[in-house]
């Protein structure tokens, strides 16, 4: 977005889904933050664990089984039944992943309303989260292919593309507008929500589903990340996962989870008489011209000032930030920098936190994830507490510690970074604002 827009084309938030290792949706979400629940524990060794250089996770946040989408969508309340049968058509064939997406959108669609009233389906459009969402489809693919080759799925070229979420999606909810896959690496999300809101503000559609794709790791993506350093290795664990920003960090920890939020314009959500949750009042990405995987101090500031001028707000009206906060020591580092310098420091300052301290990293849709969890607390007045934090790395920060805080004001700030030096960040408003 670059720019204010007209009252009528502003952006407001409609709807929301999510179904992870964390929660089954956003009223379990919001249970979930409030207590500090946290989804991460310690996976079981890979049957390879004893070769010499073979590594895995410390600690996973992942769904019980690929099960899961499905038996939620078949418990899904309140779905009308045309709406069920079509979604059981198609996303009961795809991948858990898509059906993941499938029962997140459905959420969202049906807090939005818009199973009951809705604009022309040309008026609709839809954005997906990410990039590389497919590679453990292509590797289990292969597996089964080399056994057999009959075994192969017939479907198989639809299902190993990223466009498989936006096809579904399509065909389920009977969405005729735009559709894209967006990817930034780990800041997808937020970059999702910006396109799918310079949509709205473009006159493209009135309303716009950004969905977050859940990115259950391939093996090689598994050990490739912990080659890099990125990801928390499994040898030399503490008992218990350290929260973000914490002293005891080593990498990330992967979270699993699909999420999606309604996009609106306020006219639309007017004339439909559509309750706003939230405004999504500004939005920034920005580049480092870096190709490798540290972030940069200049370029966080940078999406953080910008997200707020292009919302009108100033760093004293947040009332908390919700970080990229992934538990690499070199990203926390760099980010509690990047907030001294746009927020200061001293008890004035935002409350700072990290969804991915329950969640887990979630990826491509860790931004949605992450949005769709500061709605909630926008909602309930609270922001939710991150436990694992003993020795923060930086004691100026107003990190929330074991315990949810008191909002304050009507404004959270979003931090997502992805690797390549894509920053991004997008500010959420209370709807009484």
């Amino acid at each position: 977005m670059s720019g204010p827009v007209a009252d009528g084309r502003a952006v407001v938030v409609t709807g929301l889904g999510v179904l992870g290792a964390v929660a089954a949706d956003p009223g379990d979400l919001s249970v979930a933050l409030r207590a500090g629940r946290c989804a991460l524990t310690a996976p079981a060794p890979p049957a390879d664990a004893d070769r010499p250089g073979v590594s895995w996770p410390a600690f996973t946040a992942e769904l019980a089984s690929e099960d899961v989408p499905k038996r939620a969508l078949d418990a899904l309340p309140g779905l009308p039944e045309d709406l069920r049968t079509a979604a059981r058509r198609t996303a009961l064939r795809a991948p858990a992943p898509v059906c993941a997406a499938v029962v997140a959108a459905l959420q969202a669609w049906l807090e939005a309303g818009l199973d009951r009233t809705a604009p022309p389906p040309e008026r609709i459009g839809v954005v997906v989260a990410g990039n590389n969402l497919t590679e453990r489809v292509t590797e289990d693919g292969r597996t089964r292919a080399e056994r057999n080759p009959v075994y192969l799925p017939a479907r198989y070229a639809l299902h190993h593309q990223d466009t498989d979420h936006v096809a579904t999606l399509s065909r389920v909810l009977g969405v005729r507008g735009e559709g894209c896959t967006v990817g930034g690496a780990s800041a997808s999300g937020n970059l999702a929500l910006a396109h799918g809101a310079r949509m709205l503000a473009a006159g493209a559609a009135d309303v716009c589903l950004v969905v977050g794709a859940m990115t259950p790791l391939s093996q090689l993506q598994t050990r490739g990340y912990l080659t890099l350093g990125a990801m928390a290795p499994a040898h030399g664990a503490p008992v218990r996962p350290p929260a973000p920003f914490d002293a005891g960090h080593r990498g990330f920890h992967p979270g699993q989870a699909a999420a999606c939020m309604v996009l609106e314009t306020v006219a639309s959500a007017r004339l439909r008489g559509a309750r706003s949750l939230a405004g999504l009042v500004g939005a920034a990405v920005v580049l480092d011209g870096n190709h490798l995987a540290d972030p940069s101090v200049d370029g966080e500031v940078r999406a953080m000032e910008g997200a707020l001028a292009q919302a009108g707000v100033s760093a004293s009206d947040v009332g908390w930030v919700s970080t990229h906060g992934t538990g690499s020591p070199l990203g926390d580092r760099t980010e509690a920098d990047a907030l001294r310098k746009v927020f200061g420091t001293g008890d004035d300052g935002p409350w700072v936190n990290a969804t991915k301290s329950l969640t887990g990293h979630c990826l491509s849709a860790a931004g949605v994830v992450e949005a769709v969890a500061a709605v909630v607390q926008l909602r309930g007045g609270f922001v939710h507490p991150d436990p694992g934090r003993r020795e923060p790395v930086d004691a100026s920060l107003r990190f929330t510690g074991d315990e949810p805080r008191r909002a304050r004001g009507g404004f959270v700030l979003s931090n997502g970074f992805g690797f390549g030096g894509i920053n991004s960040a997008v500010v959420l408003a209370h709807p009484q604002v």
